[in-house]
């Protein structure tokens, strides 16, 4: 699918009166989402050029802003994984993106915790800290239903800032209600920083309490110098 294609198609649908997020409504309005098209979330191609291009979004982030920026990276397929076989493809690109990190001599962020069974837990890359959604057509909850794999990247501490200043709450609630007319309640997995690992909700699949992050975390390198 060509890149131009899968950008119009996941506008349309952030667009759409069944999609609940008013904060990713408000990104897509302002221009603010950066968007990465790749080709089979399960493999390893584009691991690097979305590091890259990861990163590249990062050093763009304005974390006083009073909006929302994402960056989002879409994948063509495949289309038919279960909620295990996404959620699992999930993290091996979050686990090769961090493997990359720490080759590159990049610690962990400040103010967020690396062990990924923490409640203050968020993946750290190239100095940023974030909180991944995961989307794909076979989610369970419709919200997260999409006809492509896609993971959104969202700044935890853009999203920090917004509930300092109360427009996260507002907004949470918002979403929450819209969340509830479209499924009939709110997504069982959700937590608030600090109230359970944040890790538990990237895939969108209702885990149990015995439900363990695969994600290892690795020692940076101290000899290599960063990618270009």
């Amino acid at each position: 699918m060509q890149a131009e294609t899968l950008r119009k198609e996941f506008d349309d649908f952030i667009r759409s009166d069944e999609f609940p997020c008013v904060g990713a409504k408000a990104a897509l309005a302002r221009g603010t989402i950066d968007f990465f098209a790749g080709e089979h979330i399960d493999e390893a191609r584009d691991d690097l050029p979305l590091y890259k291009a990861l990163t590249a979004f990062g050093k763009t982030l304005d974390n006083d802003a009073p909006f929302v920026q994402s960056f989002v990276a879409a994948f063509s397929g495949p289309t038919d994984l279960t909620e295990q076989d996404f959620e699992k493809a999930l993290w091996n690109r979050l686990q090769a993106l961090h493997n990359i990190d720490a080759a590159t001599g990049h610690e962990w962020t400040e103010g967020v915790d690396s062990d990924a069974s923490s409640p203050h837990f968020s993946l750290s890359i190239d100095g940023q800290a974030y909180f991944v959604v995961g989307l794909h057509p076979h989610s369970s909850r419709e919200a997260r239903r999409f006809s492509r794999p896609i993971l959104v990247f969202n700044s935890h501490e853009q999203f920090e800032a917004l509930r300092a200043d109360g427009r996260f709450d507002k907004m949470k609630d918002i979403i929450r209600e819209r969340d509830i007319r479209l499924e009939g309640d709110i997504n069982p997995m959700l937590n608030d920083f600090g109230y359970g690992s944040e890790a538990r909700q990237y895939s969108g699949r209702m885990v149990g309490d015995d439900w363990q992050c695969p994600l290892a975390v690795q020692e940076p390198e101290k000899t290599l110098e960063n990618h270009d």
